[in-house]
């Protein structure tokens, strides 16, 4: 008699859209309009290639444009919509109007109190603090 075993969730590999350099809209009240992305955290790639960024990764990021007290400052941020399309694992191909991400501390706690715009499934599932913060999850 053969054992059965407990089928896994299949989840999809999104494809890595924001490379570091990448200038993205920021969709929350922290103060912050515009930040660059410096590096990913936790990203380790072949030698000489970019590193890049996908939703619900939390990057490393200069700002560029907003209050003067924030702009210049290097913050932790994670990206929570990106143009470029990625399937997920139902089948679907999901994409955003635009890049945005939210300001965070290292951990993963939002800086500002609301977020402007959609959230993405992925996102919100992997950071439960953006997911609170979020009007719209889709």
């Amino acid at each position: 008699m053969k054992k059965r075993r407990a089928m896994r969730q299949v989840t999809r590999r999104i494809t890595r859209a924001l490379p570091t350099g990448a200038i993205i809209q920021v969709a929350d009240n922290s103060g912050a309009r515009l930040v660059q992305v410096i590096s990913v955290r936790g990203h380790t790639t072949r030698l000489r290639r970019q590193p890049a960024a996908k939703v619900g990764d939390i990057i490393v990021c200069s700002v560029k444009k907003g209050t003067p007290k924030l702009r210049r400052q290097i913050v932790h941020a994670i990206i929570i919509r990106q143009k470029k399309p990625y399937k997920r694992s139902d089948g679907s191909w999901v994409y955003f109007e635009d890049n945005a991400a939210v300001v965070t501390n290292e951990n993963g706690e939002p800086r500002g109190s609301e977020i402007r715009g959609a959230v993405s499934k992925e996102a919100a599932d992997a950071w439960p603090r953006v997911a609170s913060a979020a009007r719209v999850i889709s």
